[in-house]
């Protein structure tokens, strides 16, 4: 117990530094030149300390049950050697992960032209197909670099022919569905895969699930945007009006049980599926499963507490903010703005800490998190500032992406390998429930006070932060790999990285 209570305690202070910078940023906008409603930014104040204590719950049951799961049910359905078995089970994995996220609910609410049982079916069955391929690149060694080529040509081949208020959502869902709940999951999955394997490349190859993952989604909403050809449209968000504090309370009042009872909906699969796999399978120790029901309970409570604090403080203040700032006579001042928060914002998202922990652990230190954690900071900060770009100008979303999805994979061929599968799995990762909850948003916000097409031109944040850390993080490979030359020049000798192509040291 006293373990427990110590290391929840270091989860919960890397959720408040992770957290507390957004805070300072929307502190001082409201005191200068955004004022906002004293219930608003209470509201954001109380939903800032909830998220802090729901994302050190959460990621303490991400170490002790989401992880170990994936792992175990990786390892074991490979050790079955047959075929059959490993593509049905994964694509019941990804189909239930993927109904369990909660992030998709909020893309089904913004297609009204497809009825939601339809896209979260879709989508689902989009990314239970690609978790098949993806795992299928382990065993058989595929390079990540082709399928992503083949991927990438089919997404935007059918760009040409799907509605134009269809675009940035495809794109977006890509981002949503890779959350708090599923990247933890499939990210382990493949780490248990790839530990069936004896060569050289399966540690490298545990990467690259999520990045595959993250395209089937987007094939999804475009193809069902082929067969209900609807407008996508905007449903402001509503903001909080607390005349004193108990009404304040009662705006968090009402959202706890609601999003009590979405969490226990995303959860029931994944512990249901557990506990058949347990009886059929695995034959896990007393003990070890009641240490994943306690992990799952600590996820559950702490995804209560962060959907409940980001969706009842953080979204309306984002709204709110974006409104007020857009309102002002120097509207450009949104894009450094936007960069500021996208920055620091990232670092709120719990499966970034998943990621950045596991890279870390399995390079045994050579790609160090805070390397990592600069990187996707980049990366954010230039995807929103480009993001609060569209929102001014309007601009189409495709004179973005596909330069950046052109340069990320030509790096692909350059950097080493690790790298790349790091790199696009980071983008799905960065794109979590923070972005969906406060920088989009804030970027609606603006648009709707610009006048501009909330749908087209606010629309595609979630698409621009999952694209450009394939960018900055590959970048990051190349700094590496320079590094590693001038030492190998002077002799000094450099450490290696587990289970990877090229040897990369420590800056």
């Amino acid at each position: 117990m006293g373990q427990t209570k110590t290391v929840l305690g270091e989860k919960v202070w890397e959720a408040l530094t992770s957290v507390l910078p957004i805070t300072l940023i929307v502190l001082i906008l409201c005191f200068t030149i955004a004022p906002v409603p004293s219930d608003v930014l209470l509201a954001f104040l109380v939903g800032a300390v909830l998220l802090i204590v729901g994302m050190g719950l959460f990621t303490l049951g991400a170490d002790t049950a989401m992880l170990p799961i994936g792992e175990r049910v990786g390892a074991q359905m490979t050790k079955s050697r047959k075929l059959w078995v490993v593509i049905l089970v994964s694509f019941l994995i990804g189909m239930i992960v993927t109904i369990s996220e909660p992030d998709l609910q909020v893309l089904a609410g913004q297609v009204p032209g497809i009825p939601n049982a339809v896209l979260i079916g879709a989508v689902a069955a989009g990314v239970g197909t690609f978790l098949v391929v993806a795992l299928l690149r382990i065993l058989f060694q595929i390079p990540l670099n082709g399928l992503l080529i083949v991927s990438y040509l089919v997404i935007f081949t059918l760009t040409a022919f799907a509605p134009g208020d269809f675009l940035a959502v495809a794109f977006d869902s890509g981002g949503v569905t890779t959350g708090p709940m599923t990247v933890p999951f499939i990210m382990a999955l493949g780490m248990g895969v790839s530990s069936t394997r004896s060569d050289g490349k399966a540690g490298e190859d545990s990467f690259g699930l999520v990045a595959l993952c993250s395209v089937g989604p987007v094939l999804a909403v475009l193809i069902l945007s082929l067969l209900y050809p609807a407008a996508g449209s905007y449903v402001p968000a509503v903001v909080p009006e607390a005349g004193n504090s108990r009404e304040l309370w009662g705006l968090f009042a009402y959202g706890l049980p609601v999003y009590a009872k979405e969490m226990g909906t995303a959860l029931a699969p994944i512990a249901a599926f557990f506990a058949i796999f347990q009886m059929v399978s695995l034959h896990l120790p007393r003990k070890s499963v009641l240490k994943i029901v306690v992990g799952l309970l600590y996820t559950y409570i702490g995804l209560i507490l962060f959907m409940t604090g980001v969706n009842v403080g953080f979204l309306p203040a984002g709204t709110y903010l974006g409104q007020q700032i857009a309102a002002l006579d120097q509207r450009w001042v949104l894009i450094p703005i936007g960069m500021l928060m996208g920055w620091f914002i990232v670092q709120a998202e719990p499966a970034v800490h998943v990621l950045n922990r596991q890279v870390e652990e399995l390079t045994s230190g050579a790609i160090p998190g805070k390397a990592m954690s600069t990187s996707l900071s980049i990366g954010v900060a230039v995807s929103i500032g480009l993001a609060m770009l569209r929102v001014l100008t309007g601009i189409s979303i495709f004179v973005l992406l596909v330069p950046g999805y052109l340069c990320a994979i030509t790096l692909s061929f350059i950097v080493p390998k690790i790298f790349t599968a790091i790199a696009f799995d980071s983008g799905g990762v960065a794109s979590g429930p923070m972005t969906a909850t406060f920088l989009l948003p804030f970027a609606m916000g603006a648009c709707e006070m610009l006048g501009g097409n909330v749908v087209t031109d606010a629309f595609g944040v979630v698409a621009m932060v999952a694209m450009t850390p394939l960018i900055t993080i590959q970048l990051l490979g190349l700094v590496y790999k320079r590094k590693l030359r001038k030492t190998a020049a002077s002799t000094a000798p450099a450490p290696a990285i587990p289970a990877a192509d090229d040897e990369i040291i420590d800056l």
